[in-house]
């Protein structure tokens, strides 16, 4: 497996730290940076992490700012991404299992880094159910 990840100054350490968990499970990652807490554009960072998920090149992506609600924003602009803002580990195992989510929205500022871990595990080893959400999914697309 291999996943995108991107972050604005509030979620870079957060960042570093997910890196070396899924590192240590074998997942390649891609990392979009920021590489510092100097103040920079999340977009800048976000739209890599989905281009990589939305072409395939990453199966998952990860973003992180300090809400979590600009990266989510950003992310869930391009078309074939479905982000998800979570805050504990059961939205992220019910964002992959009834929304097919592709990218983790995670609020730097709001949760532990224990819990970001924990629900990285969760989102990263929890699939899409399919059946009756598959047909809700699929009317997510507005083009």
């Amino acid at each position: 497996m291999k996943i995108a990840i991107g972050c604005d100054h509030a979620g870079w350490d957060y960042k570093d730290k997910i890196i070396n968990l899924l590192k240590k499970r074998g997942i390649e990652v891609i990392d979009h940076g920021t590489f510092s807490s100097e103040s920079v554009d999340y977009p800048d960072f976000v739209h890599p992490t989905a281009d990589d998920v939305e072409s395939g090149v990453a199966e998952l992506g990860i973003v992180i700012c300090g809400s979590g609600n600009g990266v989510a924003m950003t992310a869930n602009k391009h078309q074939g991404i479905r982000a998800a803002l979570c805050w504990n580990t059961e939205l992220a195992v019910l964002a992959r299992q009834h929304n097919n989510a592709n990218v983790l929205a995670i609020p730097a500022r709001f949760i532990s880094q224990r819990m970001a871990n924990a629900m990285v595990r969760a989102f990263v080893d929890t699939d899409f159910e399919g059946g009756r959400h598959q047909r809700r999914v699929d009317k997510i697309s507005n083009c």
